[in-house]
């Protein structure tokens, strides 16, 4: 029987602690708490570009302030890329042009053989600026002085060569009467350092790293988009805006030069919980000064703004948000 006691008393006391447990709250969180976090991945683009960044602040906003959410930005190829991921749900959210948004849900363009109708918006953010980079001393003023050169156009397959293509082709230029070469936004940088391209086409918010880069061992000019060049593309291309990077910009850059933009927004897909892209919607525009102290042209993302070039329809979880803050009926 002396044997037993201690057994005995051990036993008591698990029970007692076990009943002390249930009713009390647990000190540190339980492996069910751990399980209920749920993950998301944010794709954004190359590390040269704008969309790195600020996305890294959206997944930083969005792990300290929506509950239960952690998120993680993830470099990427960028809008063609991302829409093709998140359309297919291999990422929850994903950074993209709205021309590239809108080809991807309706299947044309380079989406002909890959409709993305899954894909959902959750914000219009900010003008992706199209910037057509040279050395000063190649004397480029405007996109008509393009023809004949060695012209960089982004990334095969992506956005940026989407838009280039299409404003070279309202100029009368194409793979007839210039070298047309398909690199990044860092190689573009390196070609022009290396005077190995005449110019090169980069489309991001201003400014951006890749052309500061450039400015920093090489005086740059932002090549002119002509007026009559916008008009063209407006009858084809609804997307389009026209913007004027402000002198001063960069290193270099004395005047202002006009040029054209298209949007660039946060897409999902429409197979995520209403309640996530609520909770992932409010603490980005709650928390903006997280984003603009990331990036500069995190400035442009406001809430009044966030509808604007919507080219996709909305995600339920979005269009709460939006609801409770009086944008939508």
């Amino acid at each position: 029987m002396k044997k037993i006691w201690p057994i005995l008393l051990l036993l008591f006391g698990a029970i007692f602690l076990l009943g002390c447990t249930q009713e009390g709250k647990p000190a540190a969180p339980t492996a069910t708490t751990a399980a209920e976090v749920r993950e998301v991945t944010i794709l954004t683009g190359g590390s040269a570009g704008t969309y790195y960044p600020i996305g890294g602040a959206m997944a930083q906003v969005i792990t300290e302030y929506a509950p239960g959410i952690k998120a993680t930005a993830v470099t990427s190829g960028a809008s063609v890329v991302n829409a093709r991921k998140v359309g297919t749900l291999e990422a929850e959210f994903g950074l993209m042009q709205n021309d590239v948004a809108y080809y991807a849900y309706n299947g044309i363009e380079m989406f002909k053989d890959a409709k993305q109708d899954r894909l959902r918006g959750v914000a219009t953010l900010y003008p992706e600026i199209i910037q057509i980079v040279t050395l000063r001393e190649n004397n480029i003023k405007t996109v008509y002085d393009l023809k004949g050169k060695k012209v960089a156009v982004g990334a095969p397959g992506s956005g940026t060569a989407v838009d280039a293509l299409q404003i070279l082709k309202a100029a009368g230029i194409d793979e007839s009467n210039a070298e047309i070469r398909y690199l990044n936004f860092k190689e573009v940088s390196d070609a022009l350092k290396d005077r190995t391209i005449d110019a090169g086409f980069i489309v991001a918010g201003i400014p951006t790293a890749a052309v500061s880069d450039i400015a920093a061992v090489r005086d740059v000019t932002i090549v002119e988009v002509p007026d009559e060049i916008y008009q063209k593309l407006k009858q084809d291309y609804p997307f389009y805006t026209q913007v004027t990077i402000p002198a001063g910009t960069y290193k270099g850059l004395d005047g202002d030069v006009k040029t054209v933009a298209v949007l660039a927004m946060l897409a999902t897909n429409a197979d995520l919980p209403e309640d996530l892209v609520y909770e992932v919607t409010k603490s980005i525009f709650e928390h903006r000064d997280v984003l603009e102290a990331a990036h500069k042209r995190a400035a442009d993302i406001t809430l009044e703004t966030a509808l604007e070039g919507m080219s996709i329809p909305l995600h339920p979880g979005a269009e709460k948000y939006y609801k409770e803050k009086g944008l939508l009926q």
